[in-house]
């Protein structure tokens, strides 16, 4: 824990830094240097998760805003988009840079306190704020080119799975296999779990998820709390995850709870990262009617995997579940095969 005095010390040098300088325009003068309207700015600047004061005359913007005004206007994909497409990508984008960022915040705190005091300790007659300056500058770098890092290998898979589906920019119909995995209970076991006990549970579950689903060829959409929402191109792989998932949680010892999985194969909307339709209801309907420790896949999935040697099925009866009146599922299991006697 760091004292009041680092703390204060701390808070000092990032704002500066982080937002390249002192806060020194307001949105009209941003709209001079930029070109861009003040309305847009201001829309812009709420959509990505920031107060914005209803008075075009306060000070709130920094050169490092006006870059990214700038920066907007050159990207024709969005300066000449309607105001909606504009909107969402700025909200879209700025939830998702808002989660890593408060992810994060305890990491980056922590190393540039934990350096901070590794160097005063080193030259106590140092000036402190020189060098909370300077580990401040070092950390975010260095957090940034991993994110850099990351993004850049993420965008890459990206653009080759829209590619392969010729899509080209927007809103996209696309045919997914869609799947949903969650924990078994886990409304109870929050009940019953110290906070230490449940963060471990769900690191657990989202490292034994997330690692099947990648190995296989898909990707995470998101996860909420106990469940996982998970794509991949084709059926086969779809149903490799969903067994993977299973298998995962039981070779996890106990530690992950049974859980049950869902999977729905065709026609998706893929809309700023997110899928939509009703694949992705019937994956989820599924999930819901799953037995612990089961893999229920719907009729678009089984036709495109059935009399494939890896997979086993086992139709159910018709069912009715909400908004959707004959759901049919097909239990998926993995096909062992027995040696000759």
């Amino acid at each position: 824990m760091a004292s009041p005095e680092i703390s204060k010390l701390v808070q000092s040098v990032v704002e500066p830094y982080l937002l390249n300088g002192p806060r020194k325009y307001n949105r009209r003068e941003v709209a001079k240097r930029t070109g861009v309207p003040s309305s847009l700015t201001r829309r812009l600047w709420v959509s990505l998760g920031f107060p914005a004061d209803p008075d075009d005359d306060a000070v709130e913007y920094t050169d490092a805003d006006v870059e990214a005004a700038k920066a907007f206007s050159r990207l024709n994909v969005l300066a000449s988009a309607d105001i909606h497409r504009q909107t969402t990508a700025a909200r879209t984008l700025g939830r998702s840079m808002a989660r890593l960022a408060e992810w994060q915040v305890d990491l980056v705190t922590e190393e540039i306190l934990a350096r901070i005091a590794a160097r005063t300790d080193e030259d106590p007659a140092a000036d402190r704020e020189e060098i909370a300056r300077v580990v401040t500058a070092e950390v975010v770098e260095e957090f940034e080119a991993l994110q850099r890092y990351a993004f850049r290998r993420h965008l890459d898979a990206a653009i080759s799975r829209s590619l392969d589906n010729g899509a080209v920019a927007g809103d996209t119909m696309r045919v997914l296999s869609v799947g949903f995995a969650d924990m078994v209970g886990y409304t109870r076991l929050t009940r019953h779990l110290d906070p230490e006990e449940l963060s471990a549970l769900l690191e657990a579950f989202e490292t034994a998820t997330s690692n099947a689903i990648t190995a296989h060829g898909g990707w995470v959409i998101k996860n909420v709390g106990d469940e996982v929402m998970f794509a991949a191109a084709t059926a086969e792989q779809g149903a490799r995850i969903a067994l993977a998932i299973q298998e995962a949680a039981t070779a996890s010892h106990g530690v992950t709870q049974e859980l049950r999985v869902g999977l729905a194969y065709g026609h998706v909307l893929q809309r700023f990262g997110d899928l939509y339709g009703s694949v992705v209801n019937v994956a989820a309907r599924l999930t819901g009617v799953a037995r612990p420790g089961t893999v229920l896949i719907d009729d678009g999935a089984a036709q495109a995997v059935r009399g494939n040697p890896q997979f086993d099925l086992r139709d159910l009866r018709t069912v009715r579940v909400r908004g959707i009146n004959r759901l049919h599922g097909h239990v998926l299991r993995r096909n062992e095969v027995r040696p000759l006697v």
